[in-house]
């Protein structure tokens, strides 16, 4: 071993692996909840940033030590997968450590200790099929239970008025993309902001809102009844691919050839103005015309489509592009060849907004659409971040319900649920191990702790009064206004079941690793460098 490497023997190791958890949830600790406070971030640059996201904390913060940083990945790595739950994580983390080192202290051996936790973990999983709410979601869908899973996710991320309106926002955005018999894909929404008056005017869009606009003077700000073609083709002039040269003997030929080059770009602009012509005449010729496209149109294509009062827009993103054949209909096209009324989409109204020098572009009154987008205004860039983040949690949170088919009580109660259910059977845990299952039930209880204490209550009084509706049989939470218990499923407050089946999982996998390293080796500053002279 190098010898200017650090070595952290057994005891010590242990130690400071349970105090690094401990640490982390500490400061995590009052973020969790409706109640919980917020945390200033501050970059180098002096950038701030106001959150209570756990996810956002986790990123955003500088951990040093190795083992917190290590807890701070598995919190993340629940929001990759479930979007939620990463407070929840590292406190059960820290908590399960923290329980596990009082029977540490007593001599007790961290292999038993594991044995208790993982019959824990099973008695666990149990307890959370017992309290699942299922709900068949393949029908009809009832809405109510789905405002209320997102309300619970929002919540514990914005303030009440905002959590209010984001709720409605979310379940209708992911309803609009949602399709029977395919998995849904929240690429399909799109997040656009704009710094612009109040949070609160932060609204769903069922259509698409781009960040640019019409680049022709002459062409109309506001059109109503558009018939929509997105496609995929240069409307500008060219350069050859190979090396050529042309010579000409007088001015007339130059001209030619100038004429000819142009010709093979303006060939296809009338193509295009031809479809027009087709489907805007007779009862139509009302209706209005727009063309999306991802590649560039040059000043003489959008002259020409300006002259024939065709609105065109050129360097959509890709993103866009798929997004608006979903929402408006039609096909997004590669070329110009043998174009039909049936490749085009449909819109109500098509109209730019312009705010200081950015313009965007909204494309509304669709039918049918199968995309949409979340349109996030604020006062400043923090809160707008803030909104985006919770929005993206929202989303998550319904997607979850609709796929799970089930959701869970809030406010606590399932933590006390399991708990309940490992102490009512400890005696089919063997000998010593029974220490073990004993810190995983009292670790469970962080939770419901954390929510009364977050909201200013005494927390041994509430969490005796929820054991004591737990052992009659009924599952209760946390009220936060009163705190006393409540029933989670009549008052809307429901979890997703998928985050719990997570956190169930990675926090005792942790938890049981970080119990068995005995010795920790930091590498010495002079490892593979030679000394100098």
């Amino acid at each position: 071993i190098n010898p200017n490497s650090e070595i952290t023997r057994h005891g010590q190791a242990l130690l400071m692996n349970i105090n690094a958890a401990k640490g982390l949830q500490d400061v995590l600790k009052s973020n969790l909840g409706p109640k919980g406070t917020l945390k200033m971030l501050v970059s180098g640059a002096g950038d701030i940033k106001l959150t209570k996201d756990g996810n956002v904390l986790l990123h955003e913060m500088q951990i040093q030590n190795a083992t917190a940083s290590m807890i701070a990945r598995v919190g993340t790595a629940q929001d990759d997968i479930t979007g939620d739950g990463t407070t929840s994580n590292v406190l059960l983390i820290g908590e399960l450590l923290k329980q596990c080192e009082r029977y540490l202290s007593e001599g007790v051996h961290p292999r038993i200790l594991i044995e208790g936790i993982e019959f824990a973990k099973t008695k666990a999983s149990e307890a959370l099929e017992f309290v699942k709410i299922a709900k068949d979601f393949s029908g009809a869908v009832d809405k109510e239970l789905l405002l209320s899973v997102a309300r619970t996710s929002l919540a514990t991320k914005v303030h009440d008025e905002l959590a209010t309106l984001l709720t409605e926002i979310v379940v209708d955005a992911v309803l609009t993309i949602r399709r029977t018999g395919q998995p849904i894909d929240l690429f399909m929404v799109e997040i656009m902001h704009m710094v612009h008056r109040m949070d609160t005017e932060t609204k769903l869009i069922k259509g698409i809102v781009m960040d640019h606009g019409a680049r022709h003077p002459d062409m109309k700000k506001r059109a109503e009844n558009c018939y929509i073609l997105t496609c995929n083709v240069s409307f500008e002039y060219e350069k050859s691919e190979v090396n050529s040269q042309f010579f000409w003997s007088s001015a007339d030929q130059r001209e030619k050839l100038v004429d000819a080059e142009r010709m093979f770009t303006d060939d296809k602009v009338r193509k295009v103005i031809e479809l027009k012509r087709q489907v805007c005449s007779g009862e139509n010729k009302d209706k209005n015309f727009v063309v999306i496209n991802q590649k560039g149109i040059d000043p003489p294509s959008l002259d020409m489509f300006a002259k024939e009062g065709i609105i065109a827009l050129r360097r959509a993103k890709r993103r866009n592009m798929e997004r608006l054949t979903l929402a408006c209909g039609g096909v997004a096209v590669n070329s110009v060849d043998d174009l039909t009324p049936d490749v085009l989409g449909f819109a109500g109204l098509v109209y730019e907004h312009i705010l200081g020098e950015d313009k965007y572009t909204f494309v509304e009154g669709v039918k049918n659409p199968f995309s949409c987008t979340i349109l996030v205004k604020g006062p400043n860039k923090h809160t707008i971040a803030q909104i985006k983040d919770a929005v993206r949690d929202g989303l998550r949170a319904v997607k979850n319900a609709l796929e799970d088919n089930s959701v869970i009580p809030g406010a606590g109660a399932f933590e006390v649920a399991a708990s309940t259910h490992i102490i009512k059977t400890l005696s089919q845990c063997p000998g010593k191990a029974k220490f073990g299952a004993h810190a995983f039930a009292d670790a469970l209880l962080i939770v419901p702790k954390v929510l009364a204490e977050n909201s200013g209550y005494d927390t041994q009084e509430t969490i005796l009064k929820l054991q004591d509706e737990h052992q009659k049989g009924h599952v209760v939470g946390v009220d936060l206004a009163t705190g006393d218990v409540l029933d989670p499923e009549q008052a809307g407050i429901l979890d997703n079941y998928r985050v719990k089946r997570q956190m169930l999982n990675a926090a005792p996998m942790l938890a049981i690793q970080l119990l068995l390293v005995d010795e920790v080796i930091r590498a010495g500053k002079n490892v593979g460098k030679k000394d100098g002279p």
